[in-house]
């Protein structure tokens, strides 16, 4: 998730121990951890109150769908390939003319 290596996972616990100390580690961890389920619990019910406020229609609304890039990706390239690969760029237009830029160039 975070793409932390081993290495840097030892020298974060490392600056942990040397801020918070031995005795006061423990409770900054459970407290960290206490404020991420809430923050957690926060946007799953903002989630649920924009899927209630947007009514039947858009029950089966995926909240990724929303983030400007997989807008993008979802309305201007062609189909999404599950292998993770970009996907292939289309090579006209919705009205079938070609884009105002060279493909080859960019």
């Amino acid at each position: 998730m975070f793409n932390i290596g081993t290495f840097e996972f030892v020298v974060l616990g490392v600056l942990a121990l040397l801020i918070f100390g031995p005795d006061q580690l423990p409770k900054a961890a459970s407290q960290a951890g206490r404020m991420l389920r809430q923050l957690r619990r926060m946007a799953d019910t903002a989630k649920d109150d924009l899927r209630q406020g947007l009514g039947p229609e858009f029950k089966d609304l995926d909240m990724q769908d929303l983030h400007p890039k997989r807008f993008v990706q979802k309305h201007f390239w062609e189909d999404e390939e599950d292998d993770g690969a970009r996907p292939k760029r289309r090579t006209s237009l919705l009205n079938g003319k070609r884009p105002p830029f060279d493909e080859e160039a960019t």
